[in-house]
């Protein structure tokens, strides 16, 4: 098996979510399909959310930017196209560089999502994510 090949990155990723959600008491189902605009459910208290992942490295900079598309490969190449952000709750980024998940609602951001894990060097605190802030799965809607 390739060691950094993208579908072992985004296994992994699922599974780092999966065993993350679990841990903090969600019950977690996984679609039949690869197909699904999401890679699992998360249900609590009578909720269920659909959770994309994403699996991200953070920059040199301490940043995590994640873009909101998807992309596949096929016979007639690499396609990308923007995240359908009516289909997806939550979107975990599990970061191997912090060995942790973020999570974050998609319809609140652009076409990306940059999470620090390190503050700015002038202290700029308008406009920025902190990843220690997006820990938590968010409830409200």
């Amino acid at each position: 098996m390739q060691p950094h090949h993208t579908k072992n990155k985004g296994d992994l990723g699922v599974a780092k979510a999966y065993a993350d959600l679990v841990e903090k008491g969600y019950l977690v189902l996984l679609p039949a399909t690869e197909h699904a605009p999401f890679d699992l459910v998360a249900y609590l208290n009578g909720e269920f959310l659909r959770v994309q992942v994403k699996f991200r490295r953070a920059r040199a900079d301490g940043t995590i930017v994640v873009e909101l598309k998807s992309s596949w490969t096929d016979r007639h190449g690499v396609h990308q196209r923007d995240m359908n952000k009516a289909e997806v709750d939550v979107v975990c980024v599990y970061c191997p560089t912090s060995d942790q998940c973020y999570y974050v609602r998609p319809q609140r951001y652009g076409n990306s999502i940059q999470l620090r894990l390190r503050p700015t060097r002038n202290g700029q605190r308008t406009g920025v994510t902190m990843a220690e802030d997006v820990r938590e799965v968010p409830t409200d809607r």
